[in-house]
């Protein structure tokens, strides 16, 4: 009698010479979370070239009742890439499907594999004379089907939307090896669900994406970007409102950062400085684009800043002149997660509320957290434009990392609530994973909670997609 073929030797059959992995040493980077604070275990690791390889090892998985946990650039925060600490699951890279398949100028529409890298999307776009522009800070690293998978948001969300607002099409392979094709560059199709909903932001839960057809939008030719200084958060949303009334869809980013986040930057940063000759109790970073017009786009800054400095929302404000002041004010931006880190043991929070509610959110966690922990340092900074805010903080200088760790699960669930109260929702473009699964389903309701089930099951009904993240089927 002929013995039945192992999981491994049936992967190796559909995959080609070094696309499966085993060894310790070189599962052990796929194993490990971006923030190395999660590791988990696997089967083994497999690195498909094509949606056919993809769609053959998730047959051999399902015939097998074997789990699959799909992986990107790996770069996500809240381990939903990252197989549990107790899994015997197949982890599956896209990392070598990152071909750019085709670019249609004038439909506007790049295609891509879900292996390619987001700067790498960014540039081949460039190349045509169009823009790609979902942009954040792991984009030279992060996957579009890691994008995709987390709906990922970024500093252009405020003129373009998420990472959902930028696909027209996917390919996915289902959780039985069948591959839905829905590769198609249009931007009106009435012919019933809008299947590729279901898998943009699931976390890899219902399948796993291999391409995508993406918008792309003609390549700006002017951007002004500003660093502003600022007495209050109400400043900055009304000074957002002034900006918004004067450009519409031309203010692409709104940035609003803390004094304290610029002073870490500044700190612990390498080759910054600040744009302003002193400190202010709060910042924006702000970019206007358009087509062509310098000078005319600058003026017209200037005359909104001009007005807003007689209403007291304006202290101070510098423009860039050239390309290389602009992103010497971005790295600043860009910066802040590092300089924390430096700063000592971090507690993170990827919040949103509606943007009028933002400054009275911050006034009632700021009072909480200090009432909670005496000499909390509270690090805000996100997206003022889209109502996202990174909520972060780092312990009271006389405390140790340890012991400010061992309160993160009450700091956390506190903020949630509070989050929860104003209407808002604690993963604003970061995802659930594994580490917001069980704080998600506190506020959520039953119904909510059941339509998220009921699809589930549908299209995975035995649980093997990614278990243990996003929800507890």
């Amino acid at each position: 009698m002929d013995t039945p073929l192992s999981l491994v030797e049936r992967l190796q059959a559909v995959l080609g010479p070094g696309d499966l992995l085993m060894g310790a040493d070189e599962m052990e980077p796929y194993l490990v979370d971006w923030r190395r604070r999660l590791r988990g275990r696997a089967s083994c690791v497999v690195l498909p070239r094509s949606t056919e390889q993809v769609a053959a090892v998730l047959r051999v998985c399902a015939e097998l009742g074997v789990a699959v946990v799909p992986q990107g650039g790996n770069t996500g925060l809240c381990g939903g890439a990252t197989p549990a600490a107790d899994s015997a699951a197949v982890l599956v890279s896209l990392k070598r499907m990152n071909r750019i398949l085709a670019i249609d100028r004038d439909n506007n529409t790049i295609t891509v594999e879900a292996g390619c890298v987001l700067q790498q999307v960014q540039d081949a776009a460039e190349g045509v004379d169009r823009l790609f522009p979902l942009s954040l800070g792991a984009e030279g690293s992060c996957m579009i089907g890691g994008n995709l998978s987390t709906n990922a948001g970024g500093v252009h969300v405020l003129r373009y939307g998420n990472t959902r607002d930028l696909a027209l099409g996917l390919e996915v392979v289902l959780p039985d090896g069948r591959v839905w094709n829905g590769l198609r560059g249009l931007r009106k199709d009435n012919t019933g669900y809008d299947l590729k909903q279901l898998f943009i932001g699931a976390e890899g839960t219902l399948g796993i994406i291999t391409a995508a057809v993406l918008k792309l939008f003609p390549l700006p030719k002017v951007n002004v970007v500003t660093w502003v200084g600022l007495p209050s958060a109400e400043a900055a949303v009304a000074l957002l409102a002034r900006m918004q009334e004067s450009f519409g869809a031309r203010l692409v980013a709104f940035e609003l950062i803390a004094e304290l986040p610029l002073a870490l930057v500044l700190e612990h940063g390498e080759g910054v400085r600040s744009p302003l000759s002193q400190s202010y109790p709060w910042y924006v970073l702000m970019e206007v684009s358009d087509s062509d017009g310098e000078d005319e786009l600058q003026e017209r800054v200037l005359d909104v800043l001009e007005g807003a400095s007689e209403a007291a929302l304006v202290q101070d404000a510098a423009i860039a002149q050239d390309v290389a002041q602009a992103r010497s004010f971005w790295k600043l931006r860009e910066t802040i997660p590092e300089a924390q880190t430096r700063a000592g043991y971090s507690i993170k929070h990827d919040i949103s509320v509606p943007i009028s509610r933002i400054p009275e959110f911050l006034a009632q966690a700021g009072a909480m957290l200090v009432d909670l922990v005496p000499g909390i340092r509270i690090v805000p900074f996100g997206h003022l434009g889209d109502g996202n805010l990174h909520y972060n903080m780092n312990g009271p200088i006389d405390m140790t990392d340890d012991a400010f760790a061992a309160r993160a699960g009450e700091i956390q669930s506190r903020v949630h609530e509070l989050v929860h109260a104003f209407n808002g929702s604690i993963s604003a473009e970061h995802g659930l994973g594994q580490v917001k699964r069980d704080e998600s389903a506190r506020f959520k309701s039953d119904v909510e909670l059941d339509l998220m089930r009921a699809v589930k099951r549908a299209i995975d009904p035995e649980n093997r997609m990614n278990p243990g993240k996003v929800l507890e089927a």
